[in-house]
């Protein structure tokens, strides 16, 4: 089992052997950061547990009661060197007759048993730190810290949890297990898989007997069709091996084959990765370079080791494969937290040449960090059409949280300083990205019960929630991203801003779509999602593409590019919907919706053929507001959102392509034009 080790923050008092009372109205009082000493957990009465189901079975509580001198970003923590015990923990507002809960945790994740909770403080207002016995009566240090940061607004949106019994074990899973595209919850223990089906209106819970699972998954589970007949399999990432599970032509039972060869497993994913239209499978290993499986066809899987992070030591954890240079394939980034002075401890990034070849350019990227951490969050959080990078911490040995942005010329800019994940003092070992208020930005779902809320700006205002990461997706179909843990779904209520989602089929490319790239433009701008298997650390998320829009009303296209190169085309979608788009199905039409006919008489451009420049004749009533060029087979092959008098096509290839203006007022128009080789 693995330990997380958290260093001290600078500055931080030895209070001492502190004995908390055994009620609300004795409490220890605490006025400022520190560390502390619980020596055990017995007194009496019991508190009333804010986190998972175990009111009933704590018998006893210590407490504590904290007042901040000013207003304060706090983290409360018990994962700290020399603790080993198993800690639940409650933090409460308000008078002892009429307590509320603010927020709690039990196992902070990732093989710890010990607890982590950040909350925003008020000056002068009384918090209660209470621990319960649930788990253990055991003493351990527990510290505080306190940040200044800026204090939150009303919640840009709220959770309500609910009850959902997928069965016991590991439930580390939430995606489609049906055929139907709409996200379930998955868990599995011993040989049973205990799945709750989404239906209208709730759960269908069916437990389906498998055969022993020879690999749980310990550490890491992913999904995804690898033999592409309509329904999703599954790798389980353990201790000394990995486990597939692959689903029959009905998705009603499962069939084991068990890799022979050892496998520290870390982080799994599923991704095509030499682009053969086939789902592949990726592998983190701890203490070896890593491994991945090459799907030869018909989800005949091929075990091969070394050309994707080859350090001898290992130190691999959590991965995750998206586009960062736009080139239209699926490259690699790894977490590392070896520690120590051990060089497997440096991040990684790798450049896939396309064909399944993959180049380390971490030093030249700048994304060679020594951070200690278990995984990463990769979204374009500018919405500037390249993906940018959070680096979290999971330990303070070498150094702490990075926002990396990417600057579109394959490096990156470290930003964090300003960004508010400065100030962000919690640890953990899963960072997750989705836009949960659908403001059309990418927010982050951090350590300490906290989702880092995204501004627009690249600065983010931290919110705290009752519960910590674990798998996402929309578990009631309404739009908005929910979080399942604990044996409970966190429900997202929502707001009044408007959404729409994507479930993808691949026809040329593998079957679910994933490594497509998929592009939302509206009076907002341009979004950018990747589609992803396995991300964070340990979870498994929805397959299906989320795209917040904030109040706008209308969407202006939806571009879809696939990792067969196939562009698929939609316009004057429907806002507030999900749609299911089978590859190939919408190509670029000759008099799309809303677009006059190609070869607009007000749309002169000039010389055609043009071998390097393209020159468009103006008139003062054509007032520009982008420019798309697609080539003959409607691929989009340039974007522009500022339009002057010119366009620079040398980089473009010889052939047919056609030009597409939109205006200002919102009219498109469009036409054709031959580039010739220079």
């Amino acid at each position: 089992m693995k330990k997380i080790y958290l260093s001290l923050a600078a500055g931080l008092l030895w209070f001492g052997a502190l004995h908390a009372q055994s009620s609300c109205e004795t409490a220890m009082a605490i006025s400022g950061p520190g560390t502390y000493h619980c020596d055990s957990v017995n007194g009496l009465p019991a508190p009333v547990v804010c986190v998972g189901s175990g009111t009933a079975t704590a018998t006893a509580g210590k407490w504590y009661a904290y007042t901040p001198v000013a207003s304060y970003y706090v983290t409360v923590t018990t994962v700290l060197p020399g603790n080993y015990g198993d800690t639940e923990l409650s933090i409460f507002t308000g008078g002892c007759s009429s307590l509320s809960c603010m927020a709690g945790n039990d196992d902070a994740g990732g093989g710890t048993l010990l607890s982590t909770v950040s909350f925003y403080a008020t000056a002068g207002t009384t918090y209660y730190i209470v621990f319960d016995n649930r788990w253990s009566n055991s003493g351990f240090n527990f510290q505080i810290s306190e940040m200044v940061a800026p204090p939150p607004g009303l919640p840009p949106v709220t959770f309500t949890a609910h009850d959902v019994t997928s069965g016991s074990g590991y439930n580390y899973c939430v995606v489609d297990l049906n055929g139907d595209y709409l996200d379930d919850i998955f868990a599995v223990d011993g040989s049973n898989f205990n799945i709750a089906y989404q239906v209208p209106g709730g759960f269908n819970h069916v437990v389906v007997p498998v055969p022993a699972v020879s690999h749980p998954p310990t550490w890491s589970v992913a999904a995804g069709d690898i033999d592409a007949n309509g329904y999703n399999d599954l790798v389980f990432g353990g201790g000394s091996g990995a486990s597939f599970f692959y689903a029959n032509s009905t998705g009603t039972a499962y069939t084991q084959w068990t890799v022979p060869n050892y496998i520290f497993c870390q982080r799994t994913n599923m991704v095509d990765i030499n682009n053969d239209g086939n789902l592949d499978v990726f592998v983190c290993h701890d203490v070896a370079p890593n491994v991945y499986f090459l799907n030869g066809g018909a989800g005949v899987l091929t075990y091969h080791q070394g050309g994707m992070g080859d350090h001898p030591e290992g130190g691999n954890y959590g991965s995750v494969f998206t586009d960062y240079d736009n080139d239209g394939d699926q490259d690699l980034f790894i977490a590392k937290c070896r520690g120590g002075a051990s060089t497997a401890r440096i991040n990684e990034l790798h450049r896939n040449d396309g064909s399944g070849v993959f180049t380390n350019v971490s030093s030249a990227a700048h994304m060679a960090d020594s951070v200690q951490t278990w995984s990463s969050a990769w979204a374009d959080f500018d919405n500037d059409g390249f993906m940018d990078a959070f680096v979290g911490a999971s330990s303070l040995s070498d150094g702490s949280h990075k926002l990396m942005r990417n600057n579109g010329d394959g490096t990156f800019t470290d930003i964090t300083a300003g960004s508010g994940f400065d100030l962000l003092s919690s640890l953990s070992l899963e960072y997750l990205t989705y836009d949960f208020d659908n403001n059309g930005y990418a927010d982050v779902l951090c350590g300490g019960n906290t989702i880092m809320y995204n501004n627009g700006d690249m600065t983010f205002t931290p919110q705290t929630y009752s519960f910590i990461a674990g798998p996402c997706g929309d578990l009631n179909n309404d739009g908005f991203i929910d979080v399942q843990n604990n044996g409970k779904v966190y429900m997202n209520n929502g707001n009044s801003n408007n959404h729409v989602t994507l479930s993808l089929q691949g026809i040329a490319s593998n079957r679910n779509g994933i490594g497509a790239r998929v592009e939302l433009y509206s009076a907002s701008g341009r979004q950018i999602r990747d589609v992803r298997s396995g991300e964070g650390f340990r979870y498994m998320h929805s397959l299906n593409v989320h795209f917040g829009i904030g109040a706008n009303t209308a969407i202006d296209s939806i571009h879809i590019i696939w990792p067969s190169g196939v562009v698929d085309y939609l316009f004057d979608t429907t806002i507030n919907t999900t749609l299911h788009i089978v590859e190939g199905s919408h190509p670029y039409p000759i008099h799309p919706t809303g677009i006059a006919a190609v070869g607009h008489s007000r749309l002169n451009i000039y010389p055609n053929p043009a071998t390097g420049t393209l020159y468009i004749n103006n008139p003062e009533t054509l007032v520009l507001a982008s420019a798309t060029v697609y080539n003959a087979s409607g691929k989009e092959v340039l974007y522009l959102t500022e339009v002057k008098d010119a366009l620079d096509i040398q980089m473009l290839p010889a052939g047919n392509y056609v030009l597409s203006i939109k205006t200002q007022s919102g009219e498109r128009i469009a036409q054709r034009f031959l580039k010739l080789r220079q």
